[in-house]
């Protein structure tokens, strides 16, 4: 029988047919129109989730890509075949699957999709016109094939928006872990900070683990709360228990971390040091039920720093060039907006000029606050990388930014407005290019850049 799937667009536009029946009807709160069943009917017949690896779920509303990938990275360097799920991706969506790093290949991406179709559509025949099938629950069972053939023994797994009803956390986790938990998606997570931390407290398994960054009060509460429930042991990590933010370098920033002493973390963005805390607190957690280096030894203690040290996780504060300088961010509200600013507040130059490219759907007015106070210019601009991505109307764009910034402009793609940035800042400004994953992708290719491997 002929494969039905021979490169990444077909094997896409299969994975989101069940989805794409409902658009436009798929509004609403996620406990009423999220349902993983159809997931883990697919993983349990094709017995995906019988391998008894360690897995670590990562959820948040900021920071989880890069603590996910931190902590895939420390077990690696552990001696681990380490898996990786994360969202959204940058260029391919076979990034979001990887083996040690590396990017599911599309030979093994159409082979392995080749091979479960046939169940996948037996299982969505049974539902309902209200139904679908999950994108992200046929990612997941991809992956764990994957991973078995590669023998994968540890995998580190990020949700994609809230956790009690994602896809993701349909598997056997043991470690649950969670940064910064803030008001986001609130049609489909809820209108309070309450709410979406019960939303996100739904990955956590009875009698397991979970290690949280320092949250509000009202956020601590609810994860205790559901720890207990579960039997499950809840830490989260004080001040005194987090590393300590010691000052920029030419790639990221220098931190101090209890035991493992100072450490180049290839990342910029303050925020980065508790993710870092965070993760070394989940690599070490999932190692300790694994064979290998002796936990309390000189060289598990090298082996992670040499796994925070490595780590690479593009798209998030990454610089791509000197003169003038130029970031590229995916924040997409108000409070990353500003914690943008401030990780860089040492290093930029003037004068600053910041391209925008925010969704209807996000903050895009808290962005434009944030920005237009600290840029001399702000460009608004789009993409059509991502059909299902509304930009806000145009002229109401542009007159809500010229409420924090009077130079406000509009440019119609990202080439346009990088070329436009360039001629405002010169050789010594610096040029901050902040948007949804779609923006982040444009400015990836355009710098000619691959991450197949990280």
């Amino acid at each position: 029988m002929p494969a039905r799937f021979e490169n990444e667009e077909q094997a896409i536009t299969y994975i989101f047919r069940s989805m794409r029946k409902l658009r436009g009807k798929l509004g609403g709160p996620d406990e009423l129109t999220r349902d993983v069943a159809p997931t883990v009917r697919l993983l349990t017949r094709r017995g995906l989730l019988a391998n008894n690896r360690e897995y670590a779920v990562v959820t948040g509303s900021k920071g989880k890509g890069s603590t996910t990938a931190m902590t895939a990275n420390i077990l690696r360097h552990l001696g681990h075949t380490t898996g990786m799920i994360s969202s959204p991706h940058l260029v391919t969506w076979r990034e979001r699957v990887r083996v040690n790093g590396r990017a599911i290949s599309e030979a093994d991406l159409c082979r392995i999709l080749n091979d479960l179709a046939p169940d996948i559509d037996e299982i969505e025949a049974t539902l309902s016109e209200h139904q679908y099938f999950s994108p992200q629950g046929i990612f997941l069972a991809i992956a764990l094939a994957w991973f078995d053939e590669m023998s994968v023994n540890a995998a580190v797994l990020e949700v994609g928006r809230g956790g009690r009803f994602d896809d993701i956390a349909t598997v056997p986790n043991k470690l649950s872990l969670f940064t910064p938990i803030m008001l986001e998606h609130p049609h489909q997570l809820g209108p309070t900070v309450e709410r979406i931390a019960w939303h996100k407290a739904g990955i956590i398994k009875p009698y397991s683990y979970a290690y949280s960054v320092t949250q509000a009060t009202e956020v601590l509460n609810v994860l205790q709360t559901e720890a207990d429930a579960l039997d499950a042991e809840f830490f989260w990590l004080a001040a005194q228990d987090t590393g300590v933010y010691l000052g920029d370098t030419a790639t990221g920033l220098r931190m101090s971390l209890t035991r493992y002493g100072e450490i180049d973390l290839p990342l910029h963005g303050r925020y980065q040091v508790q993710n870092a805390t965070l993760a070394v607190q989940g690599a070490g957690n999932m190692h300790a039920r694994l064979p290998g280096i002796a936990h309390g030894s000189a060289e598990y203690v090298e082996r992670v720093r040499e796994g925070l040290s490595t780590v690479i996780w593009p798209g998030r504060m990454q610089k791509l060039q000197d003169s003038p300088l130029v970031f590229v961010d995916g924040a997409v509200h108000g409070e990353s907006a500003s914690a943008l600013v401030h990780s860089l507040q040492d290093t930029l130059t003037d004068p600053v000029i910041a391209i925008v490219g925010i969704p209807e759907d996000k903050d895009f007015v808290g962005v434009y606050k944030e920005l237009g106070i600290a840029a001399e210019t702000l460009i608004l601009t789009e993409t059509p990388r991502n059909v299902s991505l509304t930009w806000p109307e145009r002229g109401m764009a542009l007159e809500t930014a010229r409420r924090f910034n009077d130079d406000s402009r509009f440019a119609p793609d990202l080439p346009a407005a990088l070329d436009l940035a360039k001629s405002l800042a010169g050789k010594e400004g610096t040029i901050l290019i902040v948007g949804t994953q779609s923006i982040v992708a444009d400015t990836i290719q355009l710098y000619g850049l691959n991450y197949e491997q990280i």
